[in-house]
């Protein structure tokens, strides 16, 4: 053994006078009936003298090729593994010469030795997974269609429900998303006809289709997905996905499933999705829903809280958290309780400053032990003194928090934009966004945020000019469009392209009620009540916030329907008592509730 770890410190002559002595040994050991063992020993199949000398140069070249490798030379080692494969027909020996190629992190080298393999046994499952999964790592999916479809027809049906279950991130790293989605379809036409794989065959299609931005492509595969398997989860979880994409038909979707029994998980993905569309009424529905059917659910009582303090139900709000508290704290893991009581803890801090009461605000956070290192933490300590005059303190406090990344730094800034708006210091919001912009110039929410922010400082001419930059730079950039309409149709200016902006925005956002409230909000300014009073009750059905209230309720007024208008006006004015344009709307009308 000495002798043998002796040759990492030999030279090249010293290595190959061994190499012909080791290769006489063996040799000559086989000939006395010592054969070789490990590889050698499975890869010899006859017993005849002729192979026991080939087991020996075999036996040879795998020691050989094992050592060189682990000295530091995995090339010339994987060489020599590959040539005794294919000298012994050997799948062991395959598989070794492509494990030291992976290793060495040579992706081209392990795809020869796997599709060598491949080509020697051609049924191996080994060898196939080996050459589709290596494919798939180098970027080629173009390549793996018919692997795809072996590795399926040589599994059971539970393997063939976790390969479908993997096939969308498998394909969906590839840099050409959409010929990864042909390309899986393709490996998968064994299957999408099955009763038992079909639907979740469908739903894989239908993510990558989605991945590549294959809308309509993608409601198809939903479809085909439920017309196999009709109460389908994980299709309607992908309809959900499309919902928040804007797409009027997967809605239709998800509102026929949910007509049934619904489990909590799909109603909490779709209260999710609603509050990311700020339709917090229909949110608040699913998510009371959820907390009727599964009142253990801890999750569902945190997001209702969340949604209910920004509701301005504080009462309620409070209940819900209790009952996070409750439901949470049963769980014996003492990290999981620490963060459902770090959670509850803002959030009734949260509660409390809403309430004015800043002293029981600051208790609350004085209660999360390790406070001081998080941000949330001490975002609500700068809010609380902001809250209180001292806004200086507050941007002095998030200034002081630790930066550990680029990430951290971004996240500061926009605290104190946030903090700037909040504290209606719209010329200072203005200059900190402009901060964010320069860290991260291709982002368009955040130049979008500075738009606004010139909008809410009077600089109109600014917001035009960044809005119109955005759109130029994204053309699916929504919510620009139907901002630059929307400041058009409140000014009454340019009506005639504030309705053609608007009308892209609700394009790109089918059905959204915000786009839909600022075209109603044109046709008012056109004249055109009776059109306006459609689309504003229905952007007010979907969400009840105070501008679409404020405008809905205006129109109400003009066509002399003031009870009406009365009644809107109250309904939103108790959620939200001081919105700015709710209140102006009533002042300028002249209206004392």
């Amino acid at each position: 053994m000495r002798f043998i770890l002796g040759l990492v410190s030999m030279d090249y002559y010293g290595l190959m006078v061994f190499n012909q002595i080791l290769r006489a040994v063996l040799l000559a050991s086989a000939v006395s009936g010592f054969g070789p063992f490990a590889y050698a020993q499975k890869a010899a199949s006859a017993p005849s003298s002729a192979s026991q000398g080939l087991d020996a140069e075999l036996f040879y070249d795998v020691l050989l090729g094992e050592m060189i490798t682990r000295t530091g030379d995995p090339l010339t080692g994987y060489t020599l593994m590959l040539e005794a494969a294919r000298r012994s027909n050997s799948e062991q020996l395959y598989q070794r010469a492509v494990d030291i190629a992976l290793q060495s992190r040579s992706g081209e080298y392990a795809l020869t030795a796997a599709q060598a393999w491949k080509a020697a046994h051609p049924q191996s499952r080994e060898a196939n997974r080996y050459v589709w999964q290596i494919l798939l790592a180098l970027n080629r999916p173009g390549e793996t269609a018919l692997l795809l479809r072996q590795e399926l027809a040589q599994s059971t049906q539970e393997e063939q429900l976790s390969t479908l279950q993997r096939v969308p991130q498998m394909y969906g790293r590839a840099s050409d998303a959409a010929l990864a989605a042909r390309v899986a379809e393709e490996g998968l036409q064994d299957v999408v006809s099955n009763t038992q794989l079909g639907a979740a065959a469908w739903v894989a299609i239908g993510r990558l289709r989605l991945n590549a931005q294959d809308q309509a492509g993608t409601l198809m595969a939903i479809e085909a997905a439920l017309g196999l398997e009709p109460r389908n989860e994980d299709a309607v979880r992908l309809a959900i996905g499309l919902v928040s994409a804007g797409q009027p038909n997967a809605e239709l979707i998800v509102e026929k499933h949910l007509e049934g029994k619904a489990s909590a998980g799909v109603r909490m993905t779709y209260a999710r999705a609603l509050l990311e569309a700020k339709r917090y009424a229909e949110a608040d529905t699913q998510l009371a829903a959820v907390t009727e059917s599964e009142p253990g659910l801890a999750e569902a009582w945190l997001v209702l809280a969340q949604l209910q303090l920004q509701a301005n139900r504080l009462a309620q709000a409070e209940i819900s958290v209790q009952r996070f508290m409750d439901t949470s704290i049963k769980r014996k893991d003492d990290d999981e309780q620490e963060n459902t009581l770090r959670q509850a803890y803002l959030l009734l801090s949260k509660i409390a400053a809403q309430r004015g009461q800043y002293d029981a605000a600051q208790s609350w956070l004085d209660r999360i032990e390790g406070g001081e290192n998080l941000f949330a933490v001490q975002n609500q300590r700068a809010q609380l003194l902001a809250g209180q005059g001292k806004l200086s303190q507050a941007r002095a406090l998030l200034r002081r928090i630790p930066e550990s990344s680029a990430d951290d730094a971004r996240l500061k800034l926009m605290a104190e934009v946030e903090l700037l708006r909040n504290q209606k210091q719209y010329e200072s919001a203005f200059e900190m966004q402009q901060k964010l912009v320069e860290l991260d110039p291709k982002n368009s929410e955040a130049l979008y945020t500075l738009a606004m922010l010139a909008e809410q400082n009077g600089a109109l001419g600014t917001m035009e000019r960044l809005l119109r930059q955005l759109i130029a730079r994204d053309p699916e950039f929504a919510h620009a469009y139907n901002a630059l309409g929307y400041s058009f149709a409140d000014r009454g200016i340019r009506l005639k392209e504030a309705k053609q902006l608007i009308n892209k925005a609700l394009e790109l956002l089918p059905g959204d009620p915000s786009v839909t409230d600022s075209l109603g909000w044109v046709e008012f300014r056109l004249g055109n009540k009776t059109e306006s009073l459609r689309l504003l009750q229905k952007a007010y059905a979907k969400n009840k916030e105070g501008e679409i209230a404020a405008h809905l309720g205006e129109v109400l007024w003009s066509l002399n329907d003031k009870d009406a208008a009365r009644a809107i006006w109250r309904e939103a004015l108790q959620a939200e008592p001081d919105h700015a344009v709710l209140r102006k709307t009533l002042q300028r009308l002249g209206v004392d509730l």
